[in-house]
């Protein structure tokens, strides 16, 4: 089934049709929930109510646009939402680890040192630098899709995800200076 058939579907009550879309982008909306707030349990909460909200409203979205910029948009501003009302508890985004997270194979102890660093580097930018580069990079989304996404300018978000890389280069430079 095709996310445009599943999306006709669900839009006529189809609930199987929605739990293709769901199985569909589920990882991408928790990797992303995960490295936003940087807590595993907010996260899910954030992608529940984000699937929640999509089933709610996609009598409202328009076929033929694409589906994943709308999606991650609900999670983006259900993860804004709950900075507003509260400051989150975090665990470290070192933490992001779970079954299935990554290959199940025996990581080399410098790779685990890279990735940790790359985490360490992401968690120091600010929201709006952190969240271009999660959607554009993490959530796999094109440049356009980000600024859909995050409801900016595509030249805001071409700029702000200039200046996170810039600033990540900065940081990881540092961190191996540190390590080394």
């Amino acid at each position: 089934m095709t996310d445009e058939e599943a999306i006709r579907m669900s839009q006529e009550g189809n609930r199987d049709a929605f739990r293709h879309l769901v199985q569909q982008y589920k990882d991408t909306l928790y990797g992303t929930a995960v490295l936003m707030t940087g807590n595993r349990s907010s996260a899910d909460d954030q992608v529940q109510e984000a699937f929640l909200s999509a089933w709610r409203g996609i009598g409202k979205f328009r076929r033929g646009s694409p589906f994943k910029p709308w999606l991650v948009r609900i999670l983006v501003n259900g993860v804004l939402t709950q900075r507003r009302r509260r400051a989150v508890e975090t665990e470290p985004l070192g933490e992001y680890e779970r079954e299935g997270d990554f290959p199940d194979v025996v990581e080399s102890v410098e790779a685990k040192r890279r990735r940790e660093m790359v985490r360490r580097a992401i968690g120091s930018l600010d929201r709006e630098h952190r969240e271009v580069v999660v959607l554009r990079y993490f959530a796999d989304m094109t440049v356009p899709q980000v600024a859909l996404s995050m409801g900016i300018r595509e030249g805001t978000a071409k700029s702000r995800l200039h200046r996170a890389l810039g600033r990540l280069r900065g940081e990881l430079g540092t961190l191996a200076k540190e390590e080394a």
